[in-house]
């Protein structure tokens, strides 16, 4: 692939990126009617989704590691029933969209260019989804609710059961749908271990114009179907037994942090290992009970709870975690989990970085308000949205 081409072009066509996406999705429509039917009804969502995920993909271009990435979309794509058919359609639009954004800026040399690159990430994203229904995987599992904790008006804990088998590991999230929301899907940690029943707890925070963490925190209730995608992510556990660990976790970021500390305790005793529960309000805490029990179970596990004092600004819980971080010591032999809004791990990870820690371990985080949109079939190579975290104080209606 031209990268350079590709970059230049992807660049004239960004500062139009609005209008690009309007042509895109007028052309997609136009020529493929029956295509309509499989996106939310708004489509709004698409404006900042599409080119950011193109953004993803074409600052990676070189990436050794873009291949799996992509393989791995595919396979997730089964669940918006992406046909070679809508792949292709999708290609159409998109060189159509450019060709029209691009204005002089575009030439049959960038045509040329694209078409190979958009054909190139196409059959990667097939060939994941052929492996995926040959070993049998399902495009998602259907599961029942059957149980609805309400924490505050704002977060719910929901436990899941799939009606078949469902394999994970601690510390993967996965992504959801209900069909008080049709045709969209959004993304939650798993927050335990594996259970004997096959259970799966969802620890949900309702986003501000959110339909579907809306949906799921106020109006799902036990009884109700909700679908299951294949589980992602790179939060789980690469920790020898004799190798200690910090796990950091704010807001809902405790959901995958919680799952890690589980599978810790039904492991061998003697591990040595810090947590940090941080919330922006000492009142949203709501994993404190939770992290004592554990600690009863992990003998050589240590809790710090870390908020703002009363009438103090939020961001204090940051200042404090931080302090607390350069309180430590014998950051050189441990391993470190890092869960929580974007925020957090710009400027957690720098520190991190200046106590010496080898080895730090994080999901990539969106922006706190992503959820607040639908996300659609024809966004062929998203990529996958990570868990939303629990701060109701910090939430405001911005755009992503």
């Amino acid at each position: 692939m031209d990268a350079e081409l590709l970059r230049s072009t992807f660049a004239v066509v960004e500062r139009r990126a609005e209008h690009a996406v309007a042509f895109f999705y007028s052309h997609l429509f136009w020529h493929n009617p029956g295509v309509r039917e499989l996106f939310p009804e708004d489509l709004r969502a698409q404006r900042d989704r599409l080119f950011a995920a193109l953004a993803h993909v074409v600052t990676r271009l070189e990436d050794p590691g873009l291949a799996d990435y992509l393989a791995h979309l595919g396979r997730d794509h089964r669940k918006f029933l992406a046909s070679p058919a809508l792949y292709a359609a999708v290609g159409s639009s998109l060189t159509a969209a450019f060709a029209h954004a691009a204005g002089t800026a575009w030439s049959i040399e960038a045509e040329k260019a694209w078409g190979e690159a958009y054909g190139q990430v196409a059959e990667l994203m097939m060939r994941g989804a052929e492996q995926a229904e040959a070993e049998g995987e399902p495009a998602w599992w259907d599961a029942v609710v059957v149980r609805h904790e309400r924490l505050d008006e704002d977060l719910a804990v929901l436990t899941v059961k799939p009606r078949r088998p469902f394999a994970y590991r601690p510390g993967q999230y996965v992504g959801v749908s209900s069909l008080r929301v049709p045709r969209v899907w959004r993304t939650y940690s798993l927050a335990n271990a594996g259970r004997p029943d096959g259970t799966v707890d969802l620890h949900v925070s309702r986003i501000p114009g959110g339909a579907m963490s809306t949906a799921l925190v106020e109006t799902v209730r036990v009884g109700e179907p909700l679908r299951l995608s294949a589980p992602g992510g790179a939060l789980t556990a690469r920790t020898a037994p004799d190798v200690p660990r910090t796990y950091i976790a704010a807001g809902t970021g405790w959901a995958p942090v919680k799952a890690l500390l589980e599978e810790v305790a039904a492991g061998p005793e003697g591990v040595e290992a810090r947590l940090f529960l941080v919330a922006r309000a000492k009142e949203y805490l709501y994993g404190k009970g939770d992290a004592e029990r554990l600690r009863e179970r992990i003998p050589g596990l240590k809790v710090t709870c870390l908020a703002p004092a009363p009438n103090r600004p939020r961001e204090q819980a940051t200042e404090r975690l931080l302090r607390a971080l350069y309180a430590c010591g014998n950051w050189h032999a441990h391993d470190v989990y890092v869960a929580g809004p974007p925020e957090l791990l710009a400027e957690t990870l720098p520190a991190l970085d200046e106590l010496g820690v080898p080895r730090v371990h994080h999901d990539r985080l969106p922006s706190p308000a992503a959820d607040a949109r639908p996300l659609g079939t024809a966004e062929w190579f998203l990529a996958r949205p990570e868990p939303h975290w629990h701060n109701p104080a910090a939430r405001s209606p911005q755009e992503p």
